[in-house]
């Protein structure tokens, strides 16, 4: 598929160093696929944000997606919420508890768009957040360091594994269901836009700062 196209598997120490004195067998033992995406300020701008783009986009029944740290451009939103209206379950489960004042109110200017487009948030309350996984289809799953912010996707240097396998996606999957079950909290469509004036204002004030530095740092109007 797309997403085996963007990434090879590969011995990475031997590519990037020239390093040949590891000469052991590298061949496929098993069933699993799996791939390493990098995102650096080179050649691999945009990898984690394009791996995850192919994933949403060629979703079917479920797509699970848990950072702390949920800014996304306007690329990847629409894919969510595009998934939803094709009838794709969306679930976003993301940081509760205020860690960074900025982006925990800015990333909520985003949720009342996302809720009508019947995208789910669930905020994790029982301690700070600090997942960053993925689970599409019961199948492709992804665990790294990047969050869905531009200062992951396109300016920090992130690597994530992405791995296309069904025990895998279900253990990460029932792991994900369990934690929403325990220790979040579903973000309901009515009370959300029943907030108190003073709130809104935090939020869109936040999200006002939040889209400065973007601009300031370059994330151009294409994400």
């Amino acid at each position: 598929g797309r997403l085996w196209g963007l990434v090879a598997w590969a011995n990475f120490r031997q590519r990037w160093m020239g390093d040949t004195r590891h000469t052991g067998d590298y061949s496929v033992k098993g069933t699993q696929r799996a791939a390493l995406v990098v995102r650096d300020n080179l050649h691999h701008r945009s990898d984690i944000e394009d791996a995850y783009l192919a994933a949403i986009e060629a979703a079917r029944e479920e797509i699970i997606l848990a950072c702390a740290y949920f800014f996304p451009g306007v690329r990847f939103r629409h894919a969510l919420m595009n998934a939803a209206a094709r009838g794709v379950r969306v679930i976003l489960l993301l940081q509760g508890r205020v860690e960074y004042a900025l982006l925990h109110y800015a990333s909520r200017a985003l949720y009342g768009a996302l809720l009508d487009a019947r995208v789910q948030i669930v905020e994790y309350r029982k301690s700070f957040l600090h997942a960053k996984v993925a689970v599409i289809d019961g199948r492709w799953a992804t665990v790294g360091s990047s969050n869905i912010d531009p200062f992951s996707l396109l300016l920090a240097r992130e690597a994530n594994i992405v791995v296309d396998d069904e025990t895998f996606a279900r253990e990460l999957r029932d792991s994900l269901i369990e934690h929403m079950r325990e220790g979040a909290a579903p973000v309901e469509r009515e009370h959300w836009h029943k907030q108190p004036l003073m709130t809104r204002v935090r939020i869109w004030i936040a999200y006002g700062i939040a889209r400065f530095l973007i601009g300031w740092f370059g994330y151009g109007g294409k994400h």
